[in-house]
């Protein structure tokens, strides 16, 4: 397929040992089918799933697995194989080859690669859905993400173990089409300011409580992650989230509505884009105590007033710039959505209802409508909010170049 984005690619492919293996072969062939070049490394966990023989034909080059082989090519076996890569993609990846990784562990070839490489790093986690959860597991994720390691969001579905949870292999066709963006979206937003907001905002009760919401700020985070990795010059303003820092992004960190708002003014007018992703608090104490709140001394009713509305503004304000905002609605998903799209003249508006499974506050999926200034919504289904905030970022490009 030489119009495919993988059309020459330089694919280093490693498979370590996870029953996901078997689905490494139709990848190999997916990858083969669209003009990719595919070498493959397996850890030796990996070979007891699936074989060498079975990699080497469907790729047709050696499959590499030992580090220090009878057979072995000149020069530094690792640094030259790590050169010739144009991109480092492991599917599967067990709990055990993201903690070698994490620690910067080099005891086989696939993980001297890994520190060897300076090619982009994508992996697809393949586990049980306890070792997924496990806290370990969890901050090994969080800190390759820091570093910049792109991660293909395990689906939920049927276990080797005979569960259902989250922990299952993405499918080829997904992993292919992650790869496929990369190469076509690795420039597309070169040039660009991009700036967006996560994250709730807590406004103050008094000094130890607050008015806030559920959001984690994932959705913003991944947009602006996303936004970088296009090659667009991002700020993210965010407000309090454990999340850590995506790469190549500007941090702006802010606590109430009224900084985000202030921190979104600042940067309006040079920005080319704005996706307000955050979940801004609607109302703010009118007046927060300056001392905590004794229990025996507190009313039953706490004052509220407004908060501004920032979108409002920016869409009162906008020139050249693409806005788009979120609505999470509980009813009348579509009708509500689309008086915001007008009432705030935005481009784009995403809607979600928090009440359905896998599309609320934490988790790592949502189910969205995209809602353009035509009034067209185009759902999404259930996709990771990494797949959103690609779909919303190819949205934006388009408006920008139009």
């Amino acid at each position: 397929m030489t119009g495919s984005p993988l059309c020459g690619k330089k694919i280093l492919f490693g498979i370590t040992g996870g029953i996901a293996a078997y689905k490494s072969a139709h990848l190999a062939r997916i990858f083969k089918g669209e003009g990719a070049e595919v070498w493959v490394c397996m850890t030796c966990a990996g070979t007891k799933f699936i074989t060498p023989l079975t990699m080497e034909t469907l790729t047709e080059r050696e499959v590499l697995h030992e580090l220090f082989p009878e057979k072995r090519m000149v020069g530094t076996r690792h640094i030259t194989i790590a050169e010739w890569a144009d991109v480092l993609v492991i599917a599967p990846a067990t709990a055990n080859i993201l903690a070698k990784m994490r620690a910067g562990i080099a005891d086989d070839l696939l993980t001297t690669l890994l520190l060897s490489t300076t090619a982009p790093i994508f992996v697809a986690p393949a586990m049980n859905t306890r070792m997924y959860d496990h806290p370990a597991t969890r901050e090994n994720m969080e800190i390759l993400r820091a570093r910049g390691v792109h991660f293909i969001d395990p689906g939920v579905g049927d276990l080797a173990c005979g569960t259902v949870g989250v922990g299952r292999m993405a499918e080829p066709d997904e992993i292919a089409a992650v790869l496929r963006g990369f190469f076509q979206r690795a420039s597309d937003l070169q040039g660009r300011k991009i700036v967006v907001t996560a994250g709730p905002t807590h406004e103050p009760l008094d000094p130890v409580r607050y008015l806030g919401n559920r959001s984690s700020g994932k959705m913003g985070y991944r947009i602006a992650e996303g936004a970088a990795a296009r090659g667009g010059t991002v700020v993210l303003i965010s407000g309090p989230s454990s999340l850590p820092d995506p790469p190549g992004v500007e941090i702006a960190r802010v606590e109430t509505a009224a900084q985000m708002k202030l921190a979104v003014d600042e940067r309006f007018d040079e920005a080319d884009a704005v996706i307000m992703a955050a979940a801004v608090a609607d109302f703010r104490p009118t007046n927060p105590a300056e001392q905590k709140i004794k229990k025996r001394k507190a009313t039953a009713a706490i004052k509220v007033e407004p908060t501004a509305d920032i979108l409002l503004g920016l869409g009162q304000r906008k020139k050249h710039q693409v806005l788009v905002g979120f609505s999470v609605e509980t009813e009348n998903l579509t009708e509500e959505a689309g008086r915001k799209l007008q009432e705030k003249n935005l481009d784009l508006v995403v809607a979600n209802n928090p009440n359905l499974p896998g599309a609320g506050f934490g988790t790592d999926t949502n189910i969205a409508l995209l809602i353009d200034r035509e009034g067209k919504p185009t759902p999404t289904g259930k996709i990771t909010k990494r797949a959103l905030a690609e779909l919303i970022l190819d949205r934006i490009v388009l408006l920008l170049r139009s």
